[in-house]
């Protein structure tokens, strides 16, 4: 079957009529009449149908009243009978319809959609902390179809029952409160109602009489390494809210700018601390009623750093090489310095000895050989070093084959020095059963959020049974330790006693933290939470902070239990500043990366101006346009593109679907191909540009047509032979013919086995669909290649054969008479009917010279005019019954 988005010449009134099916227009069966109307609420899916009937089946396309189809929301289910809208908004109402059409006509029906939606926020009431004589506001904003009401309650009484205060003024969707006073604190409560539901807030309101106070500790020393960012906090609170300043060693100077950045919350940071930046700083919070005051003491210290590390070597086995790491740091802070191999803890046993800077190994062997790194740390910083050593093997003995099997599983795991952030872990070897043992590999299981599930900790080298496991805070440990040898790993250990960790303040924040819109008016902020090892404390949140990226930008804060906020009301596509950091009941992680992210797009205002067409080949143009200004966006540029489509054919009564089609080009660009369009149509075609929010405005209008191009093979090519004397061919005209059909050419040429004879060119007219041929001979088969024409040249080939004559003369019924017509009585005709699609190249016959090499013989010239003769006498004589489709065939062809 074709569907109506190609050319068909099989929709002629005499396919019909052949089939004994009446052609009707299009009707439709639901919904009934011209019209009909849907409500749906806000947020959830609508499903708009409709079911036509007709000959030939109509085709359904939809509409949308005065715009386009949703952008991003629209779906076509049921062979385009359905329209899914997913997500329903306010913007999604209007009038859709639906149109049915085929060749005999079209009908539409309109369907009115009314979208309702219950209350939603847009402005939720916040608590309010006010002192007295102060001045504030409440305000409750909703939206909704039909337009929500509001209604105020006080203390769980509506306001207007409630005890009159003089303070106090509501005004619909606000109350204002003027020279408030102590005792008119209570909780306030907004009830927005519709037909479809409602919303319910409390905010307090507390009018506060409160002096300064600063919540940190008293005296705190605070310590950093020199060039280093660094903050000074300290928290306040108070009503009225306190004016807060920094002084340093009792200056009268207020400390903001240059090195200094006095944030609101009360902190100091300095971009970049230096040596003269220590001393006894001083923050002191200011209201009418008081003052409060708190020292902060900041130390600077030298930065450690390795100043000589170790270098890579290559040393044979046996001998004692050194591995230096010579370390500076300040003398006031405490030095680690620890060593690694393969970046894994090691462990130094008799061979391996730590020295003041650096390590030396006595006896080296092979399994020495790997990366070794040394890490100086303090409780500030930390600097590492690393180096590759390279042993040399000496030539090993051939040992006897011994039968080498898994370990035995470690036993008697110990834990001991335990501490908050680390423990060591001691076990006993296994049985190594011929292989030795190469490395250990220790996992932890922790019961809190998924017990019984065990994850690999640390791997040690087989040389090492007791090992320092590094902790994370607020985890139920268990551990276990595997044996590993050549042959393969050894059962898992009986499990250790558990090992409860103190919780503490996360240590890292969020990772992946994007910022992007998925409305016009808003910005989506997601990030990769923090797993169970990393929460280090119960109630993990997060606290994300928001501006606009510009130099007066003011950061807005909320703190989230989930992996995603949505930031509302945000102009189209401007950029802001983000952070997201981690939070628990022990404290907030350390200060977040600031990240950028982007508010969500609109449609671009302008469309592409200036748009050329030239014509490539019958299937291709070439376009221009000038692009537009990138201001007129709204948004990140996606690509132009260009929507297309046919609006007609040059020739006459041919239908054609008018189905609009796009070619995109991505980026900023001002030119591009079309292709693959249809030969000798009219088009029409306009531009637009597109980004992330969808299509701006349409360009004007383009039209342009196709040259001619060569024609599509025919149909079929049927082959009949009623007799031994003759051969009679029938076709029918391309499905494609792309132009105006000048003819047929016909080639043929027997064959018998592998002897061929002549090839014999045969030019028909535009009009002929039969063809007879007088045999030669009985015996010999027929090769027939057919192509249509156009003034542009032959189209594509439809090759066939004719079957064996002799299993067709002893198929043939005794009483069928060879001059009965195939046509009248199919059921028993004796010839043998084929009808095949041009699938066959040529080039797969035995002989290629029917293709490639016609014959130039003069014997071919009397024999083509004599069957072409032949062929439009027998094409004359079946004029009469195939009338109507000879008549289409001459409109196409003239």
């Amino acid at each position: 079957e074709k569907s109506h988005n190609e050319t068909s010449l099989g929709n002629s009134p005499a396919m019909y009529r052949a089939r004994g099916i009446t052609e009707t227009t299009p009707s439709f069966m639901y919904p009934y009449g011209t019209s009909s109307s849907q409500m749906v609420l806000r947020g959830v899916d609508l499903l708009l149908e409709c079911i036509a009937s007709g000959v030939p089946a109509p085709d359904i396309m939809w509409y949308k009243k005065g715009a386009e189809l949703p952008v991003g929301k629209t779906k076509l289910e049921n062979f385009n009978k359905a329209l899914r809208i997913s997500n329903v908004s306010e913007e999604d109402s209007g009038e859709y319809f639906c149109l049915a059409s085929n060749k005999m006509g079209s009908i539409r029906h309109t369907i009115s959609v009314r979208v309702k939606a219950a209350p939603y926020w847009l402005d939720e009431p916040e608590n309010l902390i006010l002192a007295p004589g102060e001045d504030g506001r409440l305000v409750c904003r909703a939206n909704g179809n039909p337009k929500p009401s509001i209604q105020w309650l006080v203390n769980g009484e509506p306001i207007e029952a409630a005890p009159p205060n003089p303070s106090r003024e509501v005004a619909g969707d606000t109350i204002v409160f003027r020279d408030t006073q102590i005792g008119s604190s209570a909780v306030y409560q907004c009830n927005a109602s519709n037909e479809h539901g409602y919303l319910l807030a409390n905010a307090f309101v507390s009018v506060l009489d409160f002096p300064p106070r600063i919540l940190s500790p008293r005296n705190q020393l605070i310590r950093v390494i020199q060039n280093n960012r660094t903050r000074l906090d300290c928290p306040f609170f108070g009503s009225p809210i306190p004016t807060l300043r920094w002084f340093k060693n009792g200056q009268g100077n207020t400390l903001d700018g240059g090195n200094y950045k006095a944030h609101e919350n009360g902190s100091l940071e300095m971009l970049m601390a230096r040596k003269e930046d220590q001393g006894i700083y001083t923050c002191v919070a200011t209201n009418i009623l008081g003052k409060d005051e708190a020292r902060v003491r900041l130390e600077v210290k030298d930065p450690t750093r390795i100043v000589r590390g170790p270098e890579d070597q290559v040393v044979k086995r046996g001998t004692i090489p050194r591995l230096h790491c010579r370390v500076k740091h300040d003398p006031t802070l405490r030095l680690m310095v620890t060593w690694l191999k393969d970046d894994a803890p090691l462990y130094l046993g008799n061979r391996m000895k730590k020295e003041e800077d650096g390590l030396t190994i006595y006896g080296v062997m092979e399994k020495d050989q790997g990366d070794y790194t040394c890490v100086a740390s303090t409780e500030l910083d930390k600097d590492s070093a690393r180096a590759y050593l390279t042993v040399l093997a000496a030539p090993a003995s051939r040992l006897r084959d011994i039968p080498k099997e898994r370990p035995d599983q470690p036993r008697d795991l110990e834990l001991s020095d335990l501490a908050e952030r680390s423990a060591r872990l001691t076990w006993i070897p296994g049985n190594d059963n011929n292989s030795p043992i190469t490395d250990y590999i220790v996992q932890f299981e922790e019961n809190r959020l998924q017990k019984g599930v065990w994850h690999n900790h640390s791997r040690y080298p087989g040389s090492v049974n007791s090992a320092v496991l590094s902790l994370s805070p607020y985890v139920n440990y268990q551990f276990r330790v595997i044996a590993v040898n050549d042959v393969g790993s050894s059962v898992p250990s009986a499990p250790s006693e558990r090992y409860q960790t103190n919780g503490a303040r996360p240590e890292i924040n969020p990772t992946g933290v994007q910022g992007a819109g998925t409305q016009k008016n808003n910005m989506e902020i997601t990030w990769t939470p923090l797993n169970a090892t990393q929460e280090y404390g119960p109630n993990l949140r997060y606290v994300v902070r928001w501006r606009r990226r510009e130099p007066r930008g003011s950061w807005h804060n909320e703190t989230v239990w989930g992996t995603r906020h949505v930031v509302w009301n945000t102009p189209v596509y401007v950029p802001y500043e983000i952070k997201v950091q981690a939070e628990n009941d022990f404290g907030r992680a350390p200060e977040p990366d600031t990240y950028i992210g982007y508010s969500g797009e609109d449609y671009p205002k302008a469309a592409p101006t200036d748009v050329r067409i030239r014509v490539l080949n019958s299937t291709a143009i070439a376009l221009t346009w000038t692009r537009v200004h990138l201001d007129t966006i709204q948004g990140q540029l996606k690509e132009y593109r260009a929507y297309f489509w046919r609006d007609s054919s040059l020739l006459k009564n041919l239908w054609v679907s008018r189905k609009r089609q796009f070619v995109s080009f991505p980026g900023d660009r001002n030119r591009g191909t079309v292709s693959r369009l249809f030969p000798y149509s009219n088009y029409k075609l306009e531009m637009v540009v597109t980004n992330g929010r969808g299509d701006g405005p349409r360009s004007e209008l383009k039209e342009f047509p196709t040259p001619e191009g060569v024609p599509s093979s025919p149909r079929y090519l049927r082959i009949r032979q009623p007799n031994l004397e003759i051969i009679n061919l029938e076709w029918d005209h391309p499905e494609h013919p792309n132009g105006i059909i000048t003819g047929y050419t016909l080639r043929y040429q027997p064959f018998n086995g592998s002897r061929m004879g002549r090839v014999v060119v045969e030019n028909l007219s535009p009009n002929q669909t039969r063809f007879t041929l007088q045999r030669s001979d009985p015996i010999s088969r027929y090769r027939f290649v057919l192509r249509a024409r156009t003034q542009v040249g032959e189209g594509e080939a439809l090759v066939e054969e004719s079957p064996a004559l002799l299993d067709e003369v002893e198929e043939t019924s005794p009483e069928t008479s060879p001059d009965t017509s195939p046509e009248t009585s199919p059921d028993t005709s004796p010839t043998i009917s084929l009808e095949t699609s041009p699938t066959i190249s040529p080039t797969t016959s035995p002989t290629t010279s029917l293709e490639t090499s016609p014959t130039t013989s003069p014997t071919t010239t009397p024999t083509t005019t004599t069957s072409t003769a032949a062929s439009t006498a027998a094409s004359t004589s079946t004029a009469a019954e195939r009338a109507p489709a000879a008549t289409t065939r001459h409109e196409l062809g003239t």
